[in-house]
């Protein structure tokens, strides 16, 4: 039951608000910090192979490279998000990016296993202070529809463009250098957006800061049983500490959802969730990472162990992905919105494409000649521009009519449910993958070839499952995107407008 609602107050409408003068130069900082946490995701994916045999970790503990980093990144955002609104964005930018710096330079350095996951998740903890503080300055530094719109694909592209630079990067250093240089490279990154930073406007905080610790708590809680409940079920269900940490991690998610309603400065506004089409918009950007997440994974230790293609070739192959989604946030999608197309449309169209390219994947085999371009480049192009396609209205639907003071909570449930659908995706898709795995050993038996046949079969189950995810993800934006009284349109101008300064 949403809660009850009192008049809604009167606000200065976005549009009237002069624009500042320095928001293109403000715009290249935030795109750099938003480069700096997109690269980080993508460019330790390379490595991991080569940081999995260095640090001896096994294959179900490998996966928390990843996932230490992501669930520190997503449980930790509405805690930035509410941080940046009380505190100042400008400062807590500053703050996000000097603690990543750091984090990103003890992971380079880290000795063993442990001290890599460690780092790992303070540089997501760092990162879910920088990314809310960024999208929300976005926000305010452009406060009419044209601008806004130019800003939001810039800022996308950086995204795609990011992941791109990662993937590339990560295969470059891995191969000619070392794993860990895919660390130490954000430390000259970071210092460069400090630097940067003197460009962006002082901001002034909404209020003092009143923080729900509790709710941080108790959601950061949750999530993490839930997470590692997920990631240890590789050997199975009933093996400890599985059945304690499930019913765990869902009476601390209630116990959560119980606070937020009856808080005064809640963490995650339940009025925010009240409205169904930003409800909608929420799941629409978080439940495709479930899929995606565990794609970079599975693909990567196809091509180097299974293919035995090199870093740098592992890196090229990822790049049709990457440029697929620029191209779908910024080419289709905005000339989609702009000619009038319904978001409602454009995701439930865009996930079906990607769920497609999906498909295509299940049929990968260990010794499958010319699977680069029968398979993995059609797949990859579908899936990107899928995706692509997807974030731009959904993000912008779900930023649509949020009051100034709450900008960045709202961009960290953006970002949140970007991070979290990824993390307990990875859990649960490399839980299947590794089932998978050891069941087809069971049946079939051998190794060499045998063992290669497993694995693989072990991913394309995975990938499966992330098919599935996708059309379920799409039926639900079909329902509950559909506009209703009082709906607003997207955020972009007409075609005959003039164009942004």
């Amino acid at each position: 039951m949403s809660p009850a609602r009192g008049p809604a107050p009167t606000l200065p409408r976005p549009e009237t608000a002069a624009p500042d003068p320095r928001r293109w130069w403000g715009l290249a900082v935030i795109g750099l910090a938003q480069l700096l946490v997109v690269l980080d995701a993508t460019v330790v994916n390379i490595a991991l192979p080569s940081a999995q045999r260095d640090l001896g970790m096994s294959d179900t503990d490998r996966q928390w490279v990843v996932t230490a980093y992501t669930l520190a990144f997503g449980g930790l955002l509405l805690l930035g998000g509410r941080v940046a609104d009380l505190a100042g964005r400008r400062r807590l930018l500053l703050t996000g990016l000097a603690g990543f710096a750091l984090a990103s330079a003890w992971g380079g350095l880290a000795p063993g296993a442990g001290s890599l996951f460690a780092a790992r998740a303070l540089q997501g903890a760092f990162a879910a202070l920088l990314a809310p503080a960024a999208l929300s300055l976005l926000t305010t530094l452009f406060p009419e529809p044209a601008g806004r719109a130019r800003a939001f694909g810039v800022y996308g592209a950086l995204s795609g463009g990011g992941a791109a630079a990662g993937l590339l990067a990560g295969g470059v250093l891995t191969e000619y250098l070392d794993w860990r240089w895919c660390l130490f490279v954000n430390v000259p990154l970071a210092a460069l957006a400090l630097a940067g930073c003197a460009l962006l406007p002082r901001d002034r905080p909404s209020g003092p800061a009143r923080l729900d610790l509790p709710g941080a708590l108790l959601g950061c809680g949750g999530l993490l049983a839930l997470v590692y409940a997920f990631a240890e079920a590789a050997g199975g269900w009933s093996e400890p500490p599985v059945p304690l940490l499930l019913p765990a991690g869902l009476v601390l998610l209630l116990a959560f959802v119980a606070v937020e309603r009856r808080g005064t400065h809640p963490l995650l506004p339940p009025r925010l969730l009240a409205d169904r089409r930003r409800g909608g918009a929420f799941l629409a950007v978080g439940l495709p990472q479930v899929g995606l997440f565990g794609l970079f994974l599975f693909l990567t230790y196809y091509l180097q162990e299974v293919l035995r293609l090199s870093p740098v070739v592992t890196g090229l192959a990822f790049l049709p992905l990457s440029a697929a989604m620029g191209v779908g946030a910024t080419v289709v999608a905005g000339r989609a919105l702009r000619r009038g197309v319904p978001a409602r449309t454009l995701v439930v169209a865009a996930l079906t494409v990607a769920a497609v390219g999906m498909a295509l994947l299940t049929g990968l085999e260990p010794d499958t000649a010319h699977v680069y371009p029968t398979r993995l480049l059609p797949a990859q192009l579908l899936i990107g521009l899928g995706i692509g396609c997807t974030m731009m209205p959904a993000m912008i639907t779900a930023s649509e009519g949020v009051a100034p003071g709450e900008a960045g909570v709202t961009a960290a449930i953006v970002n949140s449910a970007q991070q979290v659908g990824g993390s307990l995706g990875l859990a649960v898709l490399s839980t299947v993958s590794t089932t998978a795995t050891q069941t087809y050993l069971v049946r079939h038996g051998g190794e060499g070839t045998g063992r290669a046949a497993a694995t693989v079969h072990g991913y394309t189950t995975a990938i499966t499952a992330s098919t599935l995810v996708l059309l379920l993800t799409a039926a639900l934006a079909w329902v509950l995107l559909r506009p209703g009284p009082g709906a607003r349109p997207a955020p972009y101008p007409s075609p005959g407008a003039p164009p942004a300064p």
